[in-house]
C-alpha cells in the first residue's frame, strides 16, 4: 500500500509539473494565435485526444443519462470556457510565473465558495486564505513612480480566472458522483473549444487561420495533447491511491513549475518583493490543504477527483 501511495504521489508530481509548464505553452501558442483561437484549438485537440480511451473505460450503467448528461457537461464547459478564457487572455500581459501562483488560489476559493452552499470551511482554511492574499499583493501590487498602486492588468484576468476555476472544481464535484467522469471530460472539452472557435470567430479573424494553427502546433499539442489528454488521465489513475490532502498539496506545486519554466524557457524574472509574494501564495495554499486544526477522530480521508 506504502508503496502505491508513493507512487502516486510521483505521478501527481508529474501531472504538477505537465500543467506548470502548459503556462509557458500557452504563451508560446500567442505568437500566432489569439487567447480563443488557442484555447479552441488546444481543448479540441485534449478531446479528441482522450476518444480512445472510451473503448477502454466502460461507463457504469445509468452514468450516460443523455440530458443529464448534456445537462452537466454544458454547465461545467461553460465554466471551464471562462476560467480558460480569462487565463489565456491574462497571458498576454503577466508572466507564465504569475499566471501559475494566481491561479493557484482556486485552493483556496473551493472551500470559501463551499460557503454559499452551506458546507463547512476549517480554520486552516481561511489561515490559509489570508496568507495567500497578503502574498498576492506582494506579488501583483507594485508601488512604483510615486504611483500608489500599480496593479497589471494581466494578473488581474487571471485572478478572475480563478473564481471560474474554483466554480468548475465545484461543478465537477457535484457531477462526478452522477455521470461517467470520461464522457464529462471529453463532452466539456468540445464545448470549451467551440465556445474558444465562435469567439475566435467573431474577434480575431486576422489572426485564426490554419496556417496559424500549424505555426503553432508545437504548443497546442503540449498543451493539448500532454496537459488536457495525458495529465488528465494520469490524475485519474493516480488519485485512486492518493489521500485527497497528499494530491492537493502536489498540485498547488503547479505554480511552482509554472515559474521555473518561466524563468528557464522564457527569461522570465522576480523582484525580492515577488519572490516574497510567491512564497507566501504557497505557504497558504498548502497550509488551508493541512488539517492542523480537526478535532481527533477516526480518519475517513478520501479522494475526490475534481476533473
Amino acid at each position: 500500500m506504502e508503496t502505491r501511495n508513493i507512487r502516486a504521489d510521483l505521478t501527481l508530481l508529474l501531472v504538477a509539473a505537465i500543467w506548470g509548464f502548459a503556462f509557458v505553452a500557452q504563451r508560446l501558442g500567442m505568437d500566432h494565435l489569439g487567447p480563443f483561437g488557442f484555447n479552441g484549438s488546444r481543448f479540441l485537440l485534449g478531446a479528441l485526444s482522450l476518444l480512445p480511451l472510451l473503448l477502454i473505460f466502460r461507463p457504469k450503467p445509468g452514468a450516460t443519462e443523455p440530458k443529464a448528461m448534456l445537462r452537466g457537461s454544458l454547465t461545467a464547459g461553460i465554466f471551464l470556457f471562462m476560467g480558460a478564457s480569462l487565463q489565456q487572455a491574462g497571458l498576454l500581459w503577466t508572466s507564465a510565473g504569475n499566471a501559475g501562483f494566481i491561479t493557484g488560489l482556486y485552493i483556496i476559493i473551493v472551500p470559501l465558495l463551499g460557503l454559499l452552499l452551506g458546507h463547512v470551511t476549517r480554520l486552516n482554511t481561511w489561515l490559509g486564505g489570508l496568507l495567500a492574499v497578503v502574498g498576492l499583493y506582494f506579488l501583483t501590487v507594485n508601488q512604483t513612480n510615486g504611483e500608489r498602486f500599480n496593479v497589471n492588468t494581466g494578473d488581474l484576468l487571471v485572478l478572475g480566472s480563478a473564481f471560474f476555476w474554483a466554480a468548475h472544481v465545484i461543478v465537477i464535484g457535484k457531477l462526478a458522483s452522477q455521470l461517467d467522469n470520461l464522457r464529462l471530460a471529453i463532452i466539456q472539452f468540445f464545448i470549451c473549444a467551440l465556445l474558444s472557435f465562435i469567439v475566435a470567430l467573431l474577434f480575431e479573424q486576422d489572426t485564426l487561420s490554419l496556417a496559424n494553427i500549424a505555426l503553432a502546433w508545437q504548443p497546442i499539442a503540449y498543451a493539448g495533447l500532454l496537459s488536457v489528454g495525458v495529465a488528465y488521465t494520469l490524475q485519474v489513475v493516480a488519485q485512486r491511491d492518493a489521500p485527497a490532502s497528499h494530491a492537493a498539496i502536489i498540485m498547488s506545486l503547479e505554480a511552482v513549475f509554472a515559474a521555473i519554466g518561466g524563468w528557464w524557457l522564457l527569461s522570465e524574472d522576480f523582484s525580492d518583493r515577488a519572490l516574497i509574494g510567491c512564497a507566501l501564495m504557497l505557504a497558504g495554499m498548502i497550509l488551508s490543504q493541512l488539517n492542523l486544526f480537526r478535532r481527533k477522530k477516526p480518519s475517513t480521508d478520501s479522494v475526490q477527483t475534481p476533473s
